[in-house]
């Protein structure tokens, strides 16, 4: 009679572990980014520096920083204008996109690996209809999110304890944070600009008002959406 409940009780004790490594992981993650001299190297001088000794390969390192970034909770905002810093509004919107898409993906299968299981024993029935309805509307779900400026690498990982598909997760990402990405790249990038050239006569220019213009309209996107949303 007992026999039958090892592999449950297995189970459980198997989720429970890989939860409490997920747990511990988020705790060091922050703890790293906050207490030790990591935090000094997120600047875009000091950035800037270590790039140029990657040479041809610092887009490939940047987008490597960006994701594990994403992964240690360093602030989305910091790592996409530190790219738009060094690397000017189009190719910085290249790869902020990119190294922000591979940290997603890795943060979602970190929080998938270690504490769906776990997750998914403690939901109840009224939880349970909330999951099915995430699975079967992944995509939408996730670019909704998106799209309302949902903090980003929570989501990343709160997403890979759902039963959200992967690649409706993945497709949602890419799309929902174009506008918001490239809005903020190119924005910064264009005061990067304004600011190395010493031109400050072109702080006057169409380039200057159209991304203050693209920036502060970005603040407005969460309430068109809901607004949108709301009358459906």
């Amino acid at each position: 009679m007992i026999i039958p409940l090892q592999k449950p009780v297995k189970k459980t004790t198997s989720a429970v572990v890989k939860a409490i490594v997920f747990v511990v992981f988020i705790i060091a993650a922050i703890l790293m980014i906050h207490f030790t001299p990591v935090k000094h190297y997120l600047t875009a001088e000091a950035l800037g520096r270590f790039l140029e000794g990657a040479g041809l390969w610092a887009p490939v390192v940047y987008m490597l920083i960006y994701a594990v970034g994403v992964c240690l909770f360093v602030p989305g905002t910091l790592l996409t204008g530190l790219g738009a810093a060094i690397f000017g509004a189009y190719r910085g919107f290249l790869y902020v996109w990119i190294g922000a898409m591979i940290g997603a993906a890795a943060a979602f299968l970190i929080g998938r690996t270690l504490g769906r299981d776990f997750a998914a024993s403690l939901i109840g029935d009224k939880l349970k209809r909330y999951d099915d309805a995430i699975e079967r509307n992944g995509f939408a779900t996730v670019l909704y999110l998106r799209l309302v400026y949902f903090p980003f690498t929570p989501m990343n990982f709160g997403m890979g304890l759902t039963k959200v598909r992967f690649w409706d997760y993945l497709a949602g990402t890419g799309l929902g944070i174009i506008v918001g990405t490239f809005v903020f790249t190119f924005f910064i990038g264009t005061l990067k600009d304004v600011w190395t050239s010493g031109n400050w006569g072109e702080l006057i220019s169409l380039k200057v008002f159209f991304s203050i213009g693209l920036f502060i309209f970005s603040f407005f996107i969460p309430k068109i959406i809901k607004r949108i949303k709301g009358e459906k």
